[in-house]
């Protein structure tokens, strides 16, 4: 467990609710953020600079209006910002321009819904969990129990997804959990 100072970043946001693993609305903002960003990587590769960069894991904030929904598990009343931090170098135009692009190429329905937005989170706490995400209980009280030692809860959930799910055992999944602290 750590604490750390995030600084303000850039991310490519699109914000739903619901289950994430039934809901329409989670897989379309997942295949758009994933379309545009790499759809963006690859215009500044083959533009006259030929910059290259790695496309950054997907990010997750979690709320609810009831916070016992958690506890309850009833994942239709939850609440999320899915996100994928975004070098400097991505300028809005261009962000805009893949967007267009994506759009002609596939259609995808949630493409109007993307932002370009900063983000600072400020003073956080955070941990690696390993593991599903059903198993990640114990390892989020450690991060309150962490903060409330120090201060205050404030802010979103936040998850940093470093595993691609639909290929790696669920048993070695890497997430970062991340808590606000006021």
């Amino acid at each position: 467990m750590v604490q750390v100072d995030v600084p303000p970043l850039r991310f490519l946001m699109i914000d739903g609710e619901g289950d994430p693993n039934t809901s329409p609305a989670y897989v379309q903002a997942v295949e758009a953020l994933f379309s545009v960003s790499y759809t963006a990587k690859f215009m500044l590769k083959k533009g006259a600079d030929a910059i290259d960069y790695a496309v950054m894991p997907l990010e997750g904030l979690w709320w609810a209006d009831d916070l016992s929904s958690f506890i309850s598990n009833d994942r239709t009343q939850w609440k999320w910002t899915m996100m994928i931090n975004q070098p400097d170098l991505v300028e809005e135009s261009l962000v805009h321009a893949a967007i267009e692009q994506v759009r002609t190429k596939k259609g995808l329905p949630a493409l109007d819904a993307l932002r370009l937005e900063t983000f600072h989170e400020g003073r956080c706490a955070q941990v690696l969990h390993v593991g599903p995400f059903s198993e990640e209980g114990p390892t989020i009280a450690r991060v309150h129990a962490f903060i409330e030692e120090r201060g205050a809860l404030a802010g979103k959930h936040h998850e940093i997804y470093l595993s691609d799910i639909r290929r790696g055992d669920p048993s070695r999944w890497k997430t970062i959990i991340r808590q606000p602290m006021a």
